[in-house]
């Protein structure tokens, strides 16, 4: 991966802050039992964040890691 590219996608501010969430809503699952190290799954947001959707518990479910890779916001051609 090119420097260049690394700015502009992991070392953002919006990017820091939405892999703290990740890791936050990732640690919470495990608090419930509903996740475990190595797992495979992944945190997935039932209505998307860029949807209105938010991070709260009811929002939040686990899915397979190739299911929610899937799941990317789809643009328009």
């Amino acid at each position: 991966m090119a420097n260049s590219e690394y700015r502009k996608y992991h070392a953002s501010t919006r990017a820091k802050k939405q892999r703290a969430q990740r890791n936050r809503n990732r640690r919470e699952m495990v608090k419930a039992g509903r996740a475990r190290k190595g797992d495979g799954m992944e945190v997935d947001h039932k209505k998307p964040l860029s949807k209105g959707g938010s991070n709260g518990k009811k929002n939040l479910r686990m899915v397979p890691r190739t299911v929610n890779r899937k799941k990317h916001t789809k643009r328009k051609a």
